[in-house]
């Protein structure tokens, strides 16, 4: 008897990609508007922004993404109190079942999250175009681009629309043993203490002591949930906060170091450079030439 071959279905298929943009905005900054025919995905990692679809208003905060579909007006703007950091992705998509993101505002797992920043990772490896960059309009290649990483582009964006209809078309999530459940919840909860003692010096130590667990097992979760470790995550934490408050222009830099609990500025301005690759103040400078240098929006206007 001889095989026979089972074509795969696809219900989504993304070939086209248009922009890929990781956006660290300041507190008031404002976008008009615009219209394209193509899918959008903003997504919202730090901080809040205020948006428009059409007629509709919205308040889109950490963690949530909007789906913006073809032709349809949006804009958005900070609230004037946090900079907020914001990834967008504009992509082609003609598969029936892209209609169920029409105006869709969805909040991300932990796996969606990696998904999302699988595709930012795979669009550094494969375009030389900054991410940065308001006005881009076109992907430019590498010349010499990372093996598979536009694959891995679309694969992560496909397998992103997949889990989230799995996730919010009416039926249940899809059930996670015992174990994997209480690994989440655990990390939950680290993320939150982690932020709610963001201005503490906090050694390992301390931290597990405070959740009841131990340090080996707060280093593994880590290492198997984000590929790095927790003093390590803390530290990118702290300056997350750091760069937001530059970009709002409301501390100088020795408050910023002594309200997030760094014992000297050179301390804090040492370890901001060895997360960020520049000092807080090449940060500082970076972001207002970049943001001088706004006078039109990317796409065609409304």
């Amino acid at each position: 008897m001889e095989f026979k071959a089972t074509r795969l279905k696809r219900v989504f298929t993304v070939n086209e990609i248009f922009t890929v943009h990781y956006f660290e905005y300041e507190k008031d900054y404002s976008f008009k508007g615009e219209t394209h025919d193509f899918w959008e995905i903003v997504y919202v990692d730090k901080g809040e922004i205020e948006i428009d679809m059409d007629d509709e208003k919205h308040i889109l905060t950490q963690g949530q993404a909007v789906f913006h579909q073809p032709n349809e007006y949006h804009n958005l703007r900070a609230n004037g109190v946090v900079a907020p950091n914001l990834v967008v992705i504009t992509f082609s998509c003609k598969s029936p079942a892209i209609s169920f993101f029409k105006k869709r505002i969805l909040p991300l797992s932990d796996i969606e999250k990696h998904l999302l920043a699988t595709i930012v990772r795979e669009s550094l490896n494969s375009f030389s175009s900054p991410l940065d960059n308001t006005f881009s309009k076109e992907l430019t290649r590498r010349d010499e681009e990372t093996f598979g990483s536009e694959q891995m582009i679309a694969l992560s964006l496909e397998h992103l629309l997949i889990s989230l209809y799995r996730d919010f078309d009416g039926s249940r999530r899809n059930s996670t043993t015992l174990k994997r459940g209480m690994e989440q919840d655990l990390f939950s909860n680290v993320l939150t203490f982690l932020q709610e003692h963001i201005c503490e010096k906090l050694t390992l130590s301390e931290i597990a002591d405070a959740l009841n667990v131990s340090p080996t097992t707060l280093k593994n979760l880590f290492k198997e949930k984000i590929g790095e470790g927790i003093m390590t995550h803390f530290a990118k934490m702290k300056m997350d906060i750091a760069k937001s408050l530059i970009r709002e222009g409301s501390h100088n830099v020795s408050q910023i170091s002594v309200y997030l609990g760094f014992d000297t500025v050179h301390l804090f301005s040492r370890r901001f450079k060895q997360l960020t690759g520049m000092s807080p103040t090449e940060y500082g400078r970076s972001v207002k030439v970049n943001f001088d240098s706004i006078d039109a929006p990317s796409f065609t206007e409304k």
